[in-house]
């Protein structure tokens, strides 16, 4: 599943949540006392709000999306044996643009809950698309 910012989530697994405590706007480096043990249900429900992915885009890849961009758009007005090194040149470096595509990549992403929580830093993979 693809998460983007304002997309319906549902928590896939239970979580709970422990470690330090602290009222908003307090240093956090001084020891906090345990309030409690807070739990969250599988299934409850969110919004995604901010999506960050450590996908690196080789230098490939960016000249395949250059060049591809340009073949898409102004291909059909090249004279013949231009557009046809254009697609060559597409043609070589698809295979990096694919292997980039299915690359499993690590996202992390800030979730607001229905309930009022907010997860932030949230590995993406604990959420299903609702």
């Amino acid at each position: 599943m693809t998460l983007k910012v304002g997309r319906r989530v549902q928590l896939a697994v239970e979580l709970t949540l422990t470690g330090q405590v602290a009222r908003a706007g307090e240093s956090t480096t001084e020891p906090a006392a345990v309030v409690g043990l807070l739990a969250l249900a599988a299934g409850t429900e969110g919004t995604v709000e901010e999506v960050d992915d450590d996908r690196r885009e080789s230098k490939e890849v960016r000249e395949y999306a250059r060049l591809k961009s340009l073949l898409d758009d102004f291909g059909h007005q090249m004279p013949p044996g231009s557009r046809a090194q254009l697609e060559e040149q597409v043609a070589a470096l698809e295979p990096a643009w694919i292997a980039y595509q299915e690359a499993e990549i690590p996202v992390r992403v800030r979730v607001r809950l229905d309930n009022g929580f907010v997860l932030r830093d949230t590995a993406g993979d604990v959420f299903v698309a609702v």
